[in-house]
């Protein structure tokens, strides 16, 4: 069922809704795909390999909020180190890919100078179709570079082509965007935590 399905009068009423369509979207995640997502993660960090986010829009937004918290957050008390490059934060060479080539070619465009080998690529991206996204996926299938997508509605065409799918069942782009930044916190924070001595984790706040 898509929402909103009909007019709301009111906003606590919209509000009570959408709160039920997070929750439900969350109660339909693979538990399975993000633990796979995780270990992902963990062998690019400790073997010392780069991680890159992208996406465009809202998404754009959460593949650069991850490097923030990827970089600063899972090395806090941990000996971990992360390599994170975000391909939606470079703005000049973005617009030049995107005014001189095809913005369809914007992230994969990078990724051909950029990734090598056992790096890890996270894709953000609520349709799963948008053809910047589905490039810098094939190409990573084709460069031994793994790859995590983010999806919602159907999941799109990256859906099939990554590793792992984290996929987002609700067809409204901002429980979509809500839940996908939820699982960037998570994940930063479940790999920061398993690194972290025992008996700090009591004593800090993530």
């Amino acid at each position: 069922m898509s929402f909103p399905e009909k007019h709301y009068p009111e906003a606590g009423d919209y509000a009570a809704v959408y709160r039920d369509e997070i929750v439900r979207a969350w109660q339909e995640l693979d538990r399975g795909a993000i633990a796979r997502a995780a270990g992902m993660l963990d062998t690019a960090i400790r073997g010392g390999y780069t991680i890159f986010s992208c996406g465009n829009g809202g998404s754009a937004a959460i593949a650069n909020h991850l490097l923030c918290d990827f970089v600063k957050g899972i090395q806090t008390d941990t000996t971990l180190r992360p390599k994170v490059t975000s391909l939606s934060s470079h703005l000049e060479l973005i617009t030049a890919i995107a005014n001189d080539i095809a913005y369809e070619e914007i992230f994969v465009y990078q990724l051909r100078s950029l990734a090598q080998p056992g790096d890890l690529l996270m894709t953000i991206s609520s349709s799963g179709n948008s053809e910047n996204i589905v490039r810098a996926v094939e190409w990573s299938l084709g460069n031994r570079v793994g790859s995590i997508a983010f999806t919602g509605f159907d999941g799109g065409r990256s859906a099939g082509l990554a590793d792992v799918n984290l996929h987002v069942a609700a067809n409204n782009y901002g429980i979509v965007e809500d839940v996908h930044q939820s699982l960037m916190h998570l994940l930063a924070q479940y790999l920061r935590q398993s690194a972290m001595p025992i008996d700090l984790i009591s004593q800090r706040r993530f």
